[in-house]
Formats: structure tokens, sequence, C-alpha cells
């Protein structure tokens, strides 16, 4: 491998800057974020936004634990989006003859093995860090480390999966922060919460593999609030403007910081028509 390998992050983005991102550096850019030691910090990254960080996914851990402090509480999204019902994969999606081999193939969902899809090298760097605990809903978990992980993501159940008796609520209770490192709202998975606290939300039927205590796996399925993530950029851009969001930048990437339960508050009105919202 050579410095110039983009396969590996490189070339581009360190020859742009004059000097690597360290943790010592991305510490420092965090705390002036306003990153605080001791909370609970849900954290959605794009590593690739922040340029060149001389240890990668290891030193933005590091580097947000050492903001946090020893009290604090690192969260991540841990998801397994692949492990769902074929028939409703839409980017891209598959044809209907591969659906039935799908159901039979799929592994049954682990918490100690299972990787995460499409949550990126923090998630799993986080996921496989010693002493981190992860919930056990076979689409949709979040690893933690620190002094509150094991509270924050135990007793995952497979409906309400991303509402109130979810980490996300949990979190809600704990007046947690939320960093999007790179990446903007419509990563904010917090705001599937104020979908759920909706009156009446539309639901669809879902349904996974889920490892069994003998080592086997068979599919369970289960009906739940039918989520629609595409409106989070507006949404986002309507919380922005109220100023409840720090902005500023982590590395070379883009970074926002901000309170949960302002963020869900806020969604919630924004989403049953009081486009005003609250911030708390």
């Amino acid at each position: 491998m050579t410095l110039g390998d983009d396969r590996h992050g490189h070339g581009p983005a360190a020859t742009a800057q004059t000097v690597p991102h360290t943790r010592a550096t991305l510490a420092a850019d965090l705390r002036s974020l306003g990153v605080r030691p001791g909370s609970v910090l849900l954290v959605h990254a794009s590593l690739r936004a922040l340029g060149y960080v001389c240890g990668g996914a290891h030193t933005v851990a590091l580097a947000l634990r050492d903001a946090l402090g020893p009290e604090g509480t690192l969260v991540v999204p841990t998801h397994t989006s692949e492990n769902s019902d074929p028939e409703q994969w839409r980017n891209p999606p598959v044809p209907e003859h591969w659906w039935p081999i799908i159901r039979a193939e799929m592994p049954g969902f682990d918490p100690a093995v299972t990787p995460s899809t499409f949550m990126g090298a923090l998630a799993e760097l986080v996921r496989t860090s010693p002493g981190a605990h992860r919930s056990d809903h076979p689409q949709v978990s979040f690893a933690a480390v620190g002094p509150a992980a094991a509270s924050i993501v135990a007793e995952h159940p497979l409906a309400d999966m991303l509402g109130e008796t979810s980490p996300l609520a949990r979190l809600y209770e704990r007046s947690a922060d939320v960093l999007l490192l790179g990446v903007g709202h419509d990563s904010n998975t917090s705001l599937h919460l104020a979908e759920y606290r909706r009156a009446d939300p539309p639901r669809e039927r879902l349904g996974a593999a889920v490892r069994t205590a003998g080592g086997g796996r068979r599919w369970v399925w289960w009906t739940d609030v039918a989520l629609d993530s595409d409106i989070f950029p507006r949404l986002g851009a309507d919380l922005e403007a109220t100023g409840a969001v720090r902005l500023g930048r982590v590395g070379a990437g883009p970074a926002r910081l901000m309170d949960q339960r302002a963020v869900v508050d806020f969604a919630l009105h924004w989403l049953t028509g009081d486009r005003r919202g609250s911030t708390g």
C-alpha cells in the first residue's frame, strides 16, 4: 500500500491538509463544539468527511472518549438493515424469486457477532471495543461504551424498535446529546422517536432472522411504526433555523451538536403540523 492509495482513504484528503488530524486536535475540536465531559453522546459519523486522521476510526473513538471523559458514555447506531424482509428492499430491490432464499438463508442476528451495515467504521469500532454493550434488536441495535452503556442498550424489544422502550427513549431520559459528524440530518436517528410519539402513526409488518438459543436461526415478524427519513433534511434545516444546533468543524468535516430532547420535541411539533416547533 502506498500513501496515495485512495481505497484506504489517503491521497486527496491527505495532500490537501497542512498537517494530519490527531487524537489531540480532534478532542480539542469536539470540546470547542460543546461536547460535555460526563455526558451521554449519540454519534453518527462519516469519517471520510474529516480528512486525513492519523489512526482513522480508532483515533476518532479515542478523541470522543477524551472529550467525554471517564464519566461520559459514547453511543453509536449498529443497525443491520440488510437483515429485513427482502420484499421491502428498494435501494436496490431484488428479484421476487430471491425472497424465499434470503428469508431461509439470512444468518440469524447475534449481537456479539453480527456486524453493522452502512453505519461506518466508527460504529464498528465501538461495537467491538472492550467493555462495549450492544442491544439485541435484529435491525436497529445500538452499541455503547461508558458507565451508562449497559442500561441504555438493555431490553430492546422487537416492536417499538425506535420508540418508548428503545435506547432512543433512554437517551431522551438522560438528556443525551446528538453529534452528527460529517453527516446530515438524514442520519439523525433520534428524529424517529418523534415519529413514534405522533398520535396513531402508520404501521407496517417487518421481519428479520434471529439466532436461537441452540445456535440455529429462525425468522420473526412484528408490526411497527412505518418510518420516513426522507423528510429529515427539511426537518433538520428548520431545526437549525431555530438556533438549537451548534455548528462547527471537527477535523475537516462539518459537525452538528444538539440536545436530543430539544431535537425530538421540535420534531414532534413539526411532524404534527406546528412548524414553529419547540426547542424545550
